[in-house]
Formats: structure tokens, C-alpha cells, sequence
């Protein structure tokens, strides 16, 4: 139960804050600056308000989980430091004698309370608020880039996918037949030809078995046939179903998640989105302009790199009255393929196909006729076309070669193109720099490496209070305040 009043706790000790807490400490500041009460009012929904017993403040504990983000701690830590630390007591409302919540509480509070909820969207516009409210964003012009962050699980791989299979079936086998004479399983270091030459085995055992048309032992036999067969995704067998690969290099590929960011020149993220790690750049800024307006933001202006010079880009730029400050590279034309999956990864400088892989080889070619522009030929591994997923309607059998060519298409960008030449716009894109030292800031010190758990909605929460705790860093700074991180 939820109460319909927010408390007030009283202590005889509550003196020790103004003693031991400085003045101009973080979280006083904080705690002046900001009225938390935004939190109660969009969760009380999610709570009974007259049956069961009393819920720990909603409030509280979405201060918890600000308090671990900003200081980069794990569920026990930023409980256990709040028993003793007491800044962390004076920032959550308690009594300096008061007992701290037990670390699970968060855990069931994100999935429980925080579920369906648009928290992103959400503390993004009420960190603008605050900053629109003490005046210190005035800039008109926003700077667009992407980040990565890295799953915290590994990505299935093809021997573990076997083994997982395998084990499967022969507990299935076993639970029917008390006496099932079974291959031997090779050993741990095997390599993965061994291991799938045993399941083959298996397969074979288990097929010429009377248990064979069990429903049981009939389901894990076809699952272990289709992987063998590579027509399992292999992220579906993954402990993190929603993460992908993607490429912030040729030759650097990553297993995770991509935060698309809007900031503007005073620092502060006005929009974001957050999707799977193969998801293409480009495609996110008329959304993050659209959301950045929203939040009270006036746009004449985006700063960005080659990724998001598409034609439809510069379509939107034109149609919503801003500038798109973005060099062209007419490898980013897709011509009248727009809806192929195919898209530039301009990080690898190459093509990057539905399923994630990135082109092998690329060739230009020039032809003669005048008539005809200029084609760039991306040449793809055909062994990975052949068991892609993806692979109906992009992959022919038997086919030698999987070529993608896109033809330049620079009439669609002269404007562009001298608009680039211009000493304007170098000058502009010098800044946009400030948006890769606030890439570092959410990596390096708040944590945003890493995944805290698995699923698209986890790094979506972990995302949203994490620039939540930037914003409102940054804020203080823009007021004149320090930080000390």
C-alpha cells in the first residue's frame, strides 16, 4: 500500500547533517535543486493506495538507484554505503538512525513499478525542464552522435548453442530409457567440428531408439537438428535475446546496445533513443529533433558526422527548417533501394547488411557512358549469406557471390555539397567534438560500458537514469557550482 501523503521524518539526531554535510556538497545541491515529487506522482499508479502493507516511497527508491548511477555503484554497494554514509542518508530522507532497505527491493522495484513506463523519455524532459527553468540552456543548436555499450552476457556461440542442445536431448532420452546406451560426450577443450561430429552421432543414436517418437525427445532431437542445420538464430539462444552485433570499427565489432544522443552546446542531452547495436545511426535524427522540440528546445541547427547525411535526412532538414551541418559521403546514398535493410556503417567505412555483417571487399566502378553515374560495388562473405537468418529474398542457393552496389547519386546533395564548402560550416563542425566527451563521461565514470543486466528494457532504465544523473550534473556545473567527478 501506498500512502496518499508523503512522510516527514523527524529525529532528535537529525542535526549531524548540518555538521558533517559542507554546504556546497553534490547532493545537497541536488536535493535542493530538484522536487523529487515528480517520481511519486507518475508511479502512483503502479501501487495500491488502501490494501496491504505499507511500500517503501517510490521516491526513495528511485534515489537509490540516482545514487548508483551517479557513483557507478552495484545494488549492495549503494545500499551498504547509504547505512553509513551520511550524505547518502541526508539525500534519501531518512533519519540518521534509520535502517536501510534490503538490495533485492531495487531489483523488484525496476521490474514491478518502473515496467511500461517511458522512464527515457521521461527524465530527459524533466532534466530540460529544470535547465529551462534555472537558465542555462539558451542554445538553439543540438549535436547529434551515437554510443555503444556492451552486453553484459557473451553472444551464443555456435559449440555452446551444440552443447546446450545436446544436453537437452540426452536428458530427455535418459528420463524415458533408464538403460540408453549413448555416445560419449567429448571433452571441454574440443573444438567444434569434434562436437558437432558427437551430436551428429547422437542424433543417429537417439533416431534408431524407441523413445524416438517421444514428444519430449521428438522436440529436443529437431531443435538439435536445426542448429546443426544453422537454421536456430543464435541470438535467441543468447542470454541476452535483444543485443546484436555492431561495428565502431572495421575490424572492432561489438555485442550490445547503441544510445543515439541529442545534446546541445551547453552540455545537456535533450533526446535520446536507445535500440540493438546493428541499428543504423542515420535513422534516429528526425526523431531525436522531433523529441528535443518537445521538450521545449528550439532546433536551427544540427551538428553531426556522415552518418546521418542521407538523402532523407536532408529531406526532414529542409522540410523542419534547421541546418544539417553533416559532410556528405555518397556511399550514404541508397539510391531507389531505401528500404533493402542495407545501410553505411560509416565507422568501418563499408556497407552493413539486415543481419549485422559488414562487406569484405568494395570496388568502384567508373563506367563510361555519361549518362550513367558512378556505382560502388560491396562484395559480402557468401559462406555467412548462407546460413544468415535473413538470408529469404537476399540470398539465392547456390548463388557464388553476394555483390550490393549503390549507385552516387550527387545531383540529390549539391545543395549539400556547397553548403559543406562553405567556411560556415567547417567552422560549426568543429564543435562537435563536445558530444564525444559526454560519450566518455557516461562511460568512464557512470558506468555506461557495460549493460547493467540483460534485455531491451533494462539498458532502456539503465540509459534513462544515467543521463538523468548527467543532466543534472552539469546543470549544477552551468550554475556555477563544482563537481567532483
Amino acid at each position: 500500500m501506498l500512502s496518499n501523503q508523503l512522510g516527514l521524518n523527524l529525529s532528535n539526531y537529525s542535526d549531524i547533517y548540518d555538521i558533517v554535510i559542507p554546504q556546497d556538497h553534490i547532493l545537497r545541491k541536488i536535493n535542493d535543486m530538484i522536487d523529487f515529487s515528480f517520481i511519486y506522482e507518475e508511479l502512483e499508479n503502479k501501487y495500491c493506495l488502501d490494501n496491504g502493507r505499507n511500500a517503501q516511497s517510490p521516491i526513495r527508491l528511485f534515489k537509490y538507484l540516482f545514487l548508483k548511477y551517479l557513483y557507478n555503484l552495484s545494488d549492495n554497494g549503494v545500499v551498504e554505503r547509504s547505512r553509513y554514509d551520511m550524505s547518502f542518508k541526508y539525500f534519501l530522507d531518512m533519519t540518521p538512525e534509520e535502517n536501510v532497505i534490503h538490495p533485492s527491493l531495487l531489483t523488484k522495484f525496476r521490474t514491478l513499478r518502473l515496467k511500461d513506463k517511458n522512464l527515457l523519455d521521461m527524465l530527459i524532459a524533466k532534466s530540460v525542464e529544470i535547465a529551462i527553468e534555472q537558465g542555462v540552456l539558451k542554445s538553439r543548436t543540438v549535436i547529434v552522435d551515437s554510443t555503444h555499450t556492451n552486453a553484459r552476457y557473451h553472444k551464443a556461440t555456435r559449440i555452446k548453442m551444440l552443447k546446450t542442445a545436446a544436453s537437452g536431448l540426452k536428458e530427455a532420452i535418459q528420463k524415458t530409457c533408464e538403460e540408453s546406451d549413448l555416445p560419449t560426450e567429448p571433452a571441454k577443450q574440443s573444438s567444434t567440428d569434434e562436437y558437432q561430429d558427437y551430436c551428429k552421432e547422437l542424433l543417429e543414436t537417439v533416431q534408431e531408439s524407441p523413445a524416438a517418437e517421444i514428444p519430449a525427445v521428438k522436440e529436443a532431437s529437431e531443435l538439435l537438428q536445426e542448429i546443426m542445420e544453422n537454421k536456430v538464430d543464435s541470438y535467441e539462444q543468447s542470454t541476452d535475446p535483444d543485443a546484436r552485433v555492431g561495428h565502431k570499427d572495421a575490424d572492432k565489432p561489438f555485442y550490445g546496445y547503441k544510445t543515439h544522443l541529442a545534446m546541445t552546446e551547453e552540455r545537456l542531452i535533450t533526446a535520446a533513443a536507445i535500440t540493438s547495436g546493428e541499428a543504423f545511426d542515420g535513422k534516429e535524427l528526425p526523431s531525436l529533433v522531433q523529441k528535443t522540440k518537445e521538450n521545449g528546445v528550439q532546433v536551427e541547427e544540427v551538428l553531426a558526422d556522415t552518418a546521418y547525411s542521407t538523402l532523407e535526412n536532408l529531406q526532414d532538414a529542409e522540410e523542419h527548417g534547421y541546418k544539417l551541418v553533416s559532410k556528405l559521403n555518397p556511399c550514404i546514398t541508397k539510391g531507389k533501394r531505401p528500404e533493402d535493410g542495407f545501410v553505411f556503417n560509416k565507422d568501418a567505412d563499408t556497407m552493413q547488411c539486415p543481419a549485422g555483417h559488414l562487406a569484405v571487399s568494395k570496388y568502384v566502378d567508373k563506367r563510361n557512358s555519361s549518362k550513367k553515374n558512378t556505382r560502388i560495388k560491396y562484395r559480402f562473405d557468401i559462406k555467412k549469406c548462407s546460413t544468415c537468418p535473413y538470408r529469404e529474398g537476399c540470398y539465392k542457393a547456390g548463388a557464388k557471390s553476394k555483390i550490393y552496389t549503390v549507385t552516387i547519386k550527387s545531383d540529390y546533395h549539391k545543395k549539400q555539397e556547397d553548403f559543406q564548402n562553405t567556411e560556415y560550416f567547417k567552422d560549426r563542425l568543429k564543435n562537435r567534438y563536445m558530444i564525444e566527451a559526454k560519450n566518455s563521461e557516461l562511460k568512464n565514470i557512470h558506468g555506461y560500458d557495460q549493460c547493467d543486466s540483460a534485455g531491451l528494457d533494462s539498458m532502456q532504465l539503465q540509459g534513462a537514469v544515467s543521463i538523468f544523473v548527467v543532466n543534472i550534473k552539469r546543470i549544477l556545473k552551468l550554475k556555477g557550482g563544482v563537481c567532483p567527478f
